[in-house]
């Protein structure tokens, strides 16, 4: 009958500039597709070179090997038979664009640039591309004349266009094209349009995955349709995790869909459909297009999706996906990055400074969880990350028995204590090390300390003292400073040289453990101990992170966890007062860990100054906090941020996973030199506080118990 088709989409684990990886990856992910029976294969955006190559768009080097792993795969027998669209970077008549490059049997069918742009929170797009702002307009574009002497055209259409097949008809979104209130895929499907497909390079975040299948739901329930939806996958070269979730869906159903996270480089989705589904379902909804209407510009193929002998071949039924819990996403997400970046570097393992509160314990949980990935793998029989392994641990015969062993291997902690530290929390380190399996060292600072503060001593004639020895706010500060400062110098160079001191070769890649609400206020030392090479936990709420640790300890019955979330957070970098913590992080702070939380959401999500998050708050708080206190609050939070923002500028490269993430490099960018006092801000803060009514101040303060 020739109503039947089936098509291809996938995830792939592309990273930026690595040409000879990705060309691989593409052919390896077409030679699954075709094996599947597809007749059209979709790759994620700009997979020929990476979608996260920055700056380096700019260079006519990647352009330039662009076109020549084009020209590789249009030689290829792999690609033959099959329409093939890849992403990659084109310039046209001097201007760059995101482009998908449409080929099939060693000829280019056509060239789509993306028209909208990703230009928000991580996305730079407009700083390296323009947007194809011509809607149904199409140009001739010249080929480079490696790529004519391949397919023997000398240019090919460019622009906003569909494929027209013998027996259907395709038209592209590009990432952000789907999120636009304007979606391509509206006009389209109104158009006739009976395929869309989505090439995206869409990054992990907490609790965002439904929103992403919602659209690609939402997209063909209004009007019918099938819609391909492709996604990078892992780790190319930066903060971000690209979770994949590659799908197919038709008239508003998900048939067939790919894990959100895994180690797998390459992940082929493959969805038999039947067109006529889609006809009979428009047939009902759509409406003639009224006068004026602008048509698609058609380039049509002389080749069929279907075949004619098509009655006995099965469609793919709908199907339900259940999403990752929160904390599910955080065993994830955060280990596969560690991976990615581990084996990428070339090192030989991490190094953790474990503390034994949560937010080292949340990094440590997080490198067991890559290790249960990484068995697994090793299990179903993933060759790739076998090879990766054994070449890190430097044993070419080496097969991970567990995960606590595969620990062991290439995990080391460390508890540094100093004259200030407690009993419990060495123990509980210790514990939690012995639990996962890593190779775990106790080392006392105090030496350390008393050297440097020796230099000092003899230099000035002062020996500075604690707050409890009688000592002052800056000589308080400074010893607490010092502590932490000497613990991240020992911790690079146990990372340096602990492999070396067992006889092994490589070295350690250092990890962080500070969380996104401590970087919010700055509520940690410059250049201390969460100064390191990469950190897991910086774009988590602590809030999360108790949350993820309760996971692991049913998940994975590590007792020692018990204690660690029961315990207060506390830096225990002061003396302790008659055996007791004289230091608790909230104290510090000022305010909880879920007042923070709320504040973060407020000062980027809905993009709050000082004066409007003290009107919202005097309402989210009303049940327990006055206008009075809510007031004081919001100064004290803006005075901790804008005082420390500074710290940002050099904050360790975190796992971007909070949408109120403050990371400075790319995500929140604001100064780092502030007017602190906020002079303005807070006066009419104060004048409102004012004017507010006695009956309206009762109203407000109807509370319970702070």
């Amino acid at each position: 009958m020739g109503r039947k088709v089936t098509l291809s989409t996938c995830s792939l684990n592309q990273w930026a500039l690595d040409f000879d990886g990705n060309v691989e990856r593409i052919l390896k992910s077409i030679e699954i597709a075709k094996a599947n029976g597809a007749k059209y294969r979709l790759g994620p955006e700009l997979e020929i070179c990476g979608y996260g190559c920055a700056d380096h768009f700019y260079e006519s080097d990647t352009l330039l090997h662009s076109f020549e792993v084009l020209k590789t795969l249009l030689e290829s027998p792999t690609t033959q038979d099959i329409i093939c669209d890849v992403g990659m970077p084109i310039m046209h008549h001097n201007v760059r664009y995101n482009c998908r490059v449409i080929f099939l049997n060693r000829k280019i069918l056509l060239i789509r640039p993306k028209m909208l742009m990703a230009n928000h929170g991580n996305y730079r797009e407009m700083r390296w591309f323009s947007p194809w702002s011509r809607l149904r307009h199409v140009e001739e574009y010249f080929l480079p004349r490696m790529i004519q002497e391949v397919t023997g055209q000398d240019t090919v259409p460019f622009g906003d266009c569909v494929l027209s097949t013998k027996d259907t008809c395709i038209g592209t979104e590009i990432c952000a094209e789907l999120w636009n209130p304007n979606s391509p895929h509206i006009q389209m499907g109104l158009d006739g349009v009976e395929i869309f497909t989505n090439s995206s390079a869409s990054h992990h975040e907490l609790r965002k995955a439904h929103q992403r299948v919602d659209l690609i739901k939402s997209a063909t329930t209004k009007s019918g349709g099938i819609y391909l939806y492709a996604n990078q996958r892992g780790c190319d070269g930066d903060r971000l995790y690209y979770d994949g979730c590659a799908m197919v869906a038709i008239n508003g159903d998900v048939v067939a869909h790919g894990a959100q996270f895994s180690l797998d480089e390459v992940e082929v989705i493959t969805a038999t459909l039947d067109l006529e589904d889609v006809r009979s379902y428009r047939g009902e909804l759509c409406q003639p297009h009224k006068d004026g209407h602008n048509p698609c510009h058609r380039i049509k193929t002389d080749f069929s999706l279907s075949d004619p002998d098509d009655v006995y071949l099965p469609t793919h039924q709908p199907i339900h996906w259940p999403l990752h819990k929160a904390e599910e996403e955080i065993s994830l997400g955060p280990a596969c990055w560690l991976w990615d970046y581990l084996r990428r570097s070339g090192q030989s393992g991490f190094l953790l400074p474990l503390s034994g509160g949560v937010d080292s314990s949340s990094t440590a949980c997080i490198v067991h969880c890559m290790c249960v990935l990484l068995c697994q793998a090793v299990e179903d029989g993933n060759i790739q990350a076998l090879k990766d392994v054994r070449h890190i641990v430097a044993d070419e015969e080496y097969t991970p028995q567990s995960p606590k062993e595969l620990c062991g291997r290439i995990f080391t902690t460390c508890y540094m204590a100093s004259e200030n530290s407690s009993q419990e929390t060495c123990s509980r380190a210790q514990e939690l090390a012995a639990q996962i399996g890593s190779t775990h060292m106790n080392i006392n600072i105090d030496a350390a300390v008393k050297g440097i503060l020796g230099i000092f001593s003899l230099v000035t004639g002062r020996w500075p003292q604690f707050r409890a020895n009688g000592g002052g706010r800056r000589e308080n500060l400074a010893l607490q400073n010092i502590q932490a400062r000497v613990r991240m110098v020992l911790a690079y160079l146990f990372a340096q040289l602990s492999l070396w001191a067992r006889g092994k070769p490589g070295g350690l890649l250092v990890l962080g453990s500070a969380n996104v609400d401590e970087s919010l206020t700055g509520y940690f030392t410059k250049y201390d101990c969460s100064s390191a090479d990469i950190n897991p936990i910086g774009g988590i709420s602590k809030t999360d992170l108790k949350s993820f640790l309760a996971y692991c300890a049913e998940r994975f019955q590590f007792s020692a966890l018990t204690g660690i979330l029961a315990a207060p957070p506390t830096a225990e970098l002061e003396p302790q007062t008659d055996g007791k913590l004289s230091q608790t992080d909230e104290a510090d702070m000022g305010m909880t860990y879920s007042e923070l939380s709320v504040i973060g959401r407020l000062r980027k999500i809905s993009k709050c100054g000082p004066y409007s998050m003290f009107c919202k708050l005097i309402h989210i708080w009303r049940d327990v906090l006055s206008p009075t206190e809510v007031a004081q609050k919001v100064k004290h939070f803006f005075r901790m941020y804008s005082v420390n923002r500074h710290k940002m500028t050099t904050v360790t490269p975190s796992y971007h996973a909070e949408s109120y993430s403050p990371e400075d490099n790319r995500f929140d960018l604001r100064p780092f030199l502030y007017n602190t006092r906020w002079s303005w801000q807070f006066r009419r803060i104060d004048q409102q506080v004012s004017q507010i009514p006695s009956a309206g101040a009762a109203g407000l303060d109807q509370r319970g118990s702070v």
